[in-house]
């Protein structure tokens, strides 16, 4: 008898440790989706683990384009932090998803109209995007790694058996049907099956632990698309129509054949921390997880499908979301050739100052360091690309062709591979002469200090001639220099832009504004000046260009 009593207490103690993470759960999700209306217009704020973006970038390694942005002029532009900004998805799906879009700009106004009609419904019905975003954050992330790593290597798992755990189960039923005829001896072989069974859960899970976590999200992916067509939005009445046919496709993934293992990522959730526990004794997610292996095997490509639409629906809120917080945006206007910008700015600069350009040719843009001509020519390309990506500019006018975006900017030596900062830069500018020549878009490009790894007359001679064989129809080239000869050279077949600094009562001060014509003021040995240098320094170094530009040759010191 006072085993019963002891187990009726143990049952009563439970339950009420239930009902109250119920209702902390419960006061939970209402905070989380006040704090997802409040936070929607905000700049994302979410701290990322180390090596973590590597595993955003899953979708986008496994459906990487012809059109897709390669990694220099990623990395040159920084859109890693362009898509930390925008990012507010709550879901693996939707991070991933939206990483792709902003590395693959598109090439038709089709696709691009598609995605500007969901991200307008959402931005104009805060009730159903709201519902989403809970939605996706109930199917939330894998953790540092991409489901895709785990889905190209399922073949390694090698065949699959339920045998060994059904019979534990069934050893436990009968333990416990025992206590109420022999008490002592049933509890006895209770306690030795469960602690041999919670040993051997933890090593068996810890074997297949990335993989158990994959087909977990696989479910909540399936319930999640549930959900989703369950709110019968209109506008996603296309999404939906897919969706429940995959559904039917993957129905042998039903949740009674995987029980226990909806338990990732809520921890908040009831449901999940009991499920947990009777994970350990009963191994269901182990159970479910050997009979989805075969069926994941076979429907990998209806699970990526389903993850696409998902991770799509919930990236254009997000795109939404990066609008509202833009002081100006405007949508692309898409025209055979040129381009047109009025007001732009870069979208990762506070109180910005905005430039107008029309590029009918090729760009030099000449000033001195820090006066704004590499932000500048990033802005441009940025938006050239969320032009493409996401039908969003930063600006009040953006008019263009479609373009294959690519630069030469920020680059560095290559210590790994022991090539010296030339060699790296001549590589670099020698991709985009390659793609210049290649059948396709018209090719944007920006070239940010041309040749600056080499001598005065080799880098001016090679740098007309490269940016020479980059002013052809196909091609429309923004370069920036400190070679002022480059604008004399090259004056048949480049407009001349440049960015000045005013140097006021001993202090420097840069307006950022875009002026026509090239730079004609020199100021870097001024601001050697301004910066404290020796006066001898200072008087002969303006002696010694007073004379090179007199007689066109240096004088030995």
């Amino acid at each position: 008898m006072e085993y019963l009593i002891l187990a009726a207490a143990l049952l009563i103690v439970g339950l009420a440790i239930f009902l109250l993470q119920a209702a902390q759960a419960k006061k939970q999700r209402a905070w989380q989706k006040k704090k997802l209306e409040t936070s929607f217009g905000s700049p994302a704020d979410r701290k990322y683990e180390p090596g973590e973006l590597l595993g955003i970038q899953g979708y986008f390694h496994k459906h990487r384009a012809g059109t897709s942005l390669d990694d220099i002029t990623w990395k040159d532009l920084d859109m890693d932090r362009v898509f930390m900004q925008m990012n507010i998805t709550e879901s693996s799906a939707g991070q991933e998803y939206l990483y792709a879009m902003l590395r693959t700009p598109l090439l038709e106004e089709e696709k691009l109209l598609h995605r500007e009609r969901l991200i307008r419904f959402f931005a104009d019905h805060p009730r159903e995007r709201l519902d989403l975003q809970m939605r996706f954050r109930a199917l939330g992330r894998t953790g540092k790694y991409s489901l895709y790593e785990y889905l190209d290597f399922l073949e390694d798992l090698g065949p699959r058996s339920n045998g060994k755990q059904i019979l534990l189960d069934l050893l436990v039923v009968a333990a416990v049907i025992a206590m109420f005829f022999w008490p002592r001896q049933g509890m006895f072989v209770l306690i030795c099956l469960l602690a041999y069974l919670i040993s051997s859960y933890l090593k068996e899970k810890g074997a297949i632990e990335p993989y158990l976590i994959s087909f977990q999200y696989v479910l909540r992916t399936m319930a999640a698309a549930r959900e989703i067509c369950r709110q019968d939005i209109r506008e996603l009445s296309e999404e939906n129509g897919r969706l429940l046919e995959y559904l039917k496709q993957l129905k042998e993934l039903k949740a009674g054949a995987a029980f226990g293992m909806y338990t990732m990522g809520d921890g908040g959730n009831p449901l999940h921390v009991l499920t947990d526990y009777l994970n350990m004794v009963f191994h269901f997610d182990i159970i479910g997880f050997n009979c989805m292996v075969k069926q994941v095997r076979l429907h990998t490509r209806q699970i990526d499908e389903m993850l696409t639409i998902l991770g799509e629906i919930e990236a254009l809120i997000a795109v939404a979301g990066f609008r509202k917080g833009l002081e100006e945006w405007c949508l692309p206007q898409f025209e055979a050739e040129g381009l047109s910008l009025e007001k732009l700015y870069h979208p990762l600069l506070r109180d910005p100052v905005k430039n107008d350009l029309t590029v009918r040719r090729g760009v030099l843009l000449t000033g001195s360091n820090a006066s704004g001509k590499s932000t500048f020519l990033k802005a441009v390309a940025i938006n050239a690309i969320l032009a493409q990506t996401i039908h969003t500019c930063c600006a009040r006018r953006y008019q263009g062709a479609f373009f294959r975006v690519m630069t030469s900017m920020a680059l560095q030596d290559d210590l790994v591979n022991g090539e010296s900062y030339y060699i790296v830069e001549i590589k670099s500018i020698k991709r985009i002469l390659d793609a210049a020549g290649e059948d396709g878009a018209k090719v944007l490009c920006f070239v940010d200090e041309v040749l600056r790894g080499t001598n005065t007359v080799e880098r001016i001679a090679a740098s007309v001639q490269i940016l020479h064989s980059l002013s052809r129809p196909q091609v429309c080239c923004l370069a920036a220099t400190h070679d002022i000869e480059l604008t004399e050279l090259l004056q048949q077949e480049y407009d001349n832009y440049h960015f000045e600094e005013q140097i006021e009562e001993g202090d420097i001060r840069f307006p950022y504004r875009l002026m026509p014509g090239k730079a004609k003021t020199r100021n870097a040995i001024r601001l050697l000046s301004i910066m404290g240098y020796d006066s001898g320094i200072i008087r002969r170094a303006e002696e010694m260009a007073a004379r090179f530009e007199k007689t066109g040759k240096w004088e030995q010191v």
